[in-house]
């Protein structure tokens, strides 16, 4: 799993196969509310600890212990990208709990790739295209009609709005990850990226989740779904998904996300019965058509890999 040279389109298929074991994590998410009394920031701080040590085990075993050497001008990006971790994971998994898996990863994930291309233009100055923003009116449709009229997802009309609200600020720190994991692909190795991202969202997230106090006495089962969001759609996704990384510009890996939010909503209605009403879906089908907006419009411009960075000398 080094994937030292990874072609575009091995890269994409490594960006969406990680984003599909991501659409797992909302329905283990999910069922862990309703098997122990945890608090989203609990989750989201346990699902980054308990990867580290499998991924630093992982890199140790293939580099040692050049995978947690990190220096240079690009340091403080590197410490972005942590904290964007960290509060995605807090404004997902509250969406979970208040909106349901199908809204929050809808929300998340039909709407970041707008905020990459927004964000790209603010902070990279590319002005915006026509293009870009025909998708973003019809995200921000999409999104209206998506939570304005939900149907059947097990939570009142106030509850849905603060789960998408929660949603696209989880949104947006997807969008900064996507930008700054980008950012450093041709700097950092894709599993200095992770252990070192994970490891410092993960102390981030300490002190808060201590001030709140959490058990540390949970069921089996509810051990059994942390330690499964922990090292499925965390460290095993991730790792695929920084490799992908390597070959797949921002707004492509943003657009194959995708992934994410069918993998959930086809497990949600399959296993929680989570429906959209008529209006509901056809939000959800302006949301895709943002994305094939922006799928169009980004395969007419070729791709520049973003490098193949390797690890300091030991």
């Amino acid at each position: 799993m080094t994937f030292e040279s990874v072609s575009p389109r091995q890269g994409m298929l490594l960006v969406a196969a990680g984003a599909a074991l991501w659409g797992t994590g909302g329905i283990a998410a999910k069922a862990l509310f309703g098997v122990a009394g945890i608090s989203p920031l609990a989750v989201g701080f346990f699902r980054l600890a308990l990867s580290v040590p499998a991924l630093l085990v992982l890199g140790w075993a293939l580099y040692g212990p050049r995978i947690l050497r990190a220096a240079g001008p690009r340091l403080w990006v590197l410490g972005v990208l942590s904290a964007s971790m960290a509060l995605y994971q807090v404004f997902f998994y509250a969406a979970v709990a208040r909106a349901g898996v199908t809204i929050a990863a809808l929300v998340t994930l039909c709407t970041a790739p707008v905020m990459v291309a927004i964000l790209s233009a603010l902070l990279l100055a590319e002005r915006p295209t026509g293009t870009v923003l025909a998708a973003l009116a019809l995200a921000l449709a999409g999104t209206v009609l998506l939570v304005g009229f939900p149907s059947d997802v097990g939570a009142g009309r106030e509850a849905v709005l603060a789960g998408a609200a929660l949603a696209l600020g989880s949104g947006l720190m997807y969008a900064v990850v996507t930008l700054t994991g980008r950012s450093l692909a041709g700097h950092y190795h894709p599993y200095q990226l992770i252990v070192l991202g994970f490891g410092g969202g993960a102390l981030m997230l300490l002190p808060f989740v201590l001030w709140q106090g959490f058990a540390m006495t949970h069921s089996v089962p509810g051990w059994l779904l942390l330690l499964y969001l922990g090292l499925v759609p965390t460290a095993l996704a991730y790792v695929l998904f920084f490799n992908g990384m390597r070959a797949t510009p921002a707004t492509v890996a943003s657009i194959l996300s995708l992934m994410e939010p069918l993998t959930a909503a086809t497990l949600a209605w399959l296993i929680f019965d989570e429906r959209l009403g008529p209006l509901g879906l056809a939000g959800a089908v302006l949301l895709l058509g943002a994305l094939v907006i922006l799928y169009r419009s980004g395969r007419r411009k070729t791709v520049v890999p973003a490098g193949r960075a390797r690890l300091p000398p030991a």
